[in-house]
């Protein structure tokens, strides 16, 4: 499946794959399995499955236990918003803002990782199917454009994806929330369990589920089970939750067909001399700042939604002098994220002789409940939000205010005390053109390229959602019969939940939309963009589990193409 022309042949592929996240590494898997030669390009280092290096360390072994240098932090200023990236556990897994820098025209928090695997290494495994109401629901609203594709078209993909990638969870039975290909769920603890049975009593149409999420509870294809340590974010040396680097590039490496090649900052996408299609990318080596193109039948761009929107616009010529496959003009547009960090928590004086064990890496689910139908609708806001906590004794640090010592302190430290339980909401935002990113050739980085700019906030749908999104927290957690129930809405600028999306849409229109139903961009159908750049809106669930979907589809319909030879 060579392509001839420019380029020598150890630089010409079947495929190339732009990133190695959870998107590219599916893509890695599903083009190297159906008989391509495939190029997988990481701007970051190389890192195999199990080269975690704090998986197995405990808090007293890192130098300064749980602090950094200022001078670390520094460099790591904005990727520190979250509170828990820049831990000494996980720091190293998280860019160097000032040789990576981007700026905010209103506050946006963009955290990245450039290493093989991505975030795949990072993320939160929360694993969920959109719903039928979900892809019709810009068309019933009218908001943004209508999503080129529906329920029925992706839920074999969800099928495919879930079988290999390993999703625990319950079945409910719900129509906002599919239920999938499941291994057996995690267990809720007691107070969990109470809590779910009154608020199936108290509220019709409520239900707290389990977690459905990536990690595995028995064997699964060669990995290990999860160990419940709940220290994912550091990497799993036991496979046991769902990475490219435990699972898909294991498996396309075993087809023999793919080439790794990390320190390869894909910096344009090359287009073809008839204008209609693209040749190839350029690339610059980080290590050496070298210039290289390889060249392929068909691109995949699956470096996240804001690096892969970055590559498009950065790759202008006369054919596209607003950037590749801009026609429509709304590359860069629509950037969507879920807005969270608002909720309620209250005590619990019940099931004071019961306690749990481990520490499972996976909390409770509650699906969305409103604007679902008539009886839910809402006349302040479209969409809905789900909820995601847990319950847990508190431990010994609860008297650390208190005014104890000696014998009285000793016995309480080791004393559980009462339960506690809290959740959090997740809320969708719907996708506004005027949210949006943009390159900004006056700030470079380290190696020489024009970085990114945001101008992105939240707008009147999704505050008046925040506050519904508290008061309903309170309201059932009060039902539950919890006691010193507080709400609490802590603010959360966009890019924070880590789901940034929406920048390259899917469409069913050229002139709104830069995506075809298969993830095609419009203009230049050897091209294809499967990751949260691709999104048309976002739901309020978490959306790797869609994008591994739409990757696994986008690959199935690359190579039919090809071998048509219509690519």
């Amino acid at each position: 499946m060579n392509i001839g022309g420019a380029g020598t042949t150890q630089n010409t592929y079947d495929a190339i794959v732009v990133g190695s996240g959870i998107s590219g590494g599916w893509a890695a898997k599903e083009l190297t399995e159906k008989g391509l030669r495939t190029l997988l390009l990481e701007r970051g280092r190389d890192v195999k499955h199990g080269d975690y290096p704090t998986a197995m360390m405990e808090a007293w072994e890192f130098p300064g236990r749980n602090r950094r240098s200022g001078t670390e932090l520094e460099r790591q200023a904005k990727q520190n918003r979250t509170g828990y990236t820049t831990h000494p556990a996980s720091a190293h897994w998280f860019v160097d803002d000032v040789d990576n820098p981007y700026s905010e025209d209103r506050p946006f928090d963009w955290m990245r990782g450039y290493h093989v695997g991505g975030r795949s290494l990072l993320w939160g495994r929360q694993s969920y199917r959109f719903s039928e109401q979900d892809f019709e629901a810009n068309a019933v609203d009218g908001v943004g454009v209508d999503w080129p594709i529906r329920y029925r078209d992706l839920a074999p993909w969800y099928d495919h994806v879930e079988r290999f990638s390993g999703i625990s969870g319950q079945r409910e039975g719900l129509a906002q929330l599919p239920d999938g290909e499941f291994l057996p769920p995690m267990a809720m603890n007691c107070l969990e369990q109470d809590i779910r049975g009154r608020l199936a009593d108290k509220f019709n149409g409520r239900v707290m589920t389990i977690g459905r999420a990536a990690n595995l509870t028995v064997p699964h294809l060669g990995r290990g089970s999860c160990q419940y340590r709940n220290r994912c974010i550091r990497g799993c040396p036991y496979g046991g939750y769902f990475s490219s680097n435990s699972a898909t590039l294991p498996a396309a490496y075993a087809t023999g067909r793919l080439t790794l090649r990390p320190f390869s900052i894909v910096t344009e996408v090359i287009p073809a001399a008839d204008g209609k299609r693209a040749a190839g990318v350029r690339v610059i080596d980080a290590e050496t700042r070298e210039v290289i193109e390889f060249r392929a039948r068909v691109v995949f761009l699956c470096a996240s939604a804001v690096a892969s929107t970055f590559i498009l616009l950065n790759s202008r010529s006369d054919r596209f002098p607003q950037g590749f496959g801009n026609d429509s003009g709304e590359l860069g547009h629509n950037l969507m994220d879920h807005h969270f960090k608002v909720g309620a928590a209250g005590i619990s004086d019940r099931f004071a002789d019961r306690y749990f064990r481990g520490n499972r890496p996976n909390g409770i689910y509650i699906p969305r409940f409103r604007n679902l139908d008539a009886a839910t609708r809402r006349k302040d806001y479209l969409r809905g939000f789900g909820y995601q906590g847990s319950a847990s004794r508190l431990d010994w640090a609860r008297p650390i205010r208190e005014l104890s010592f000696g014998a009285g302190l000793k016995a309480d430290l080791i004393r559980p005390g009462p339960w506690r339980f809290g959740i959090g909401a997740w809320g969708e935002c719907l996708p506004y053109h005027r949210n949006r990113l943009y390159l900004n050739p006056a700030v470079r980085d380290k190696w020489g390229q024009p970085t990114v700019t945001f101008d992105c906030a939240w707008q009147e749908n999704e505050l008046a959602m925040r506050k519904d999104m508290q008061a309903a927290a309170v309201e059932m957690l009060e039902a539950a019969g919890l006691r010193d129930v507080r709400g609490f809405d802590d603010g959360s600028a966009p890019g924070l939940c880590i789901h940034e999306m929406g920048t390259a849409r899917m469409g069913r229109d050229p002139r709104t939309s830069v995506l075809n139903a298969w993830n095609q961009v419009h203009a230049a159908p050897n091209v294809f963009v499967t990751d949260g750049a691709a999104m048309t809106s976002n739901s309020c669930v978490n959306p790797s589990l869609t994008y591994m979907a739409l990757t696994a589809r986008a690959c199935d319909h690359a190579v039919a193409e090809m071998k048509r030879n219509h690519l």
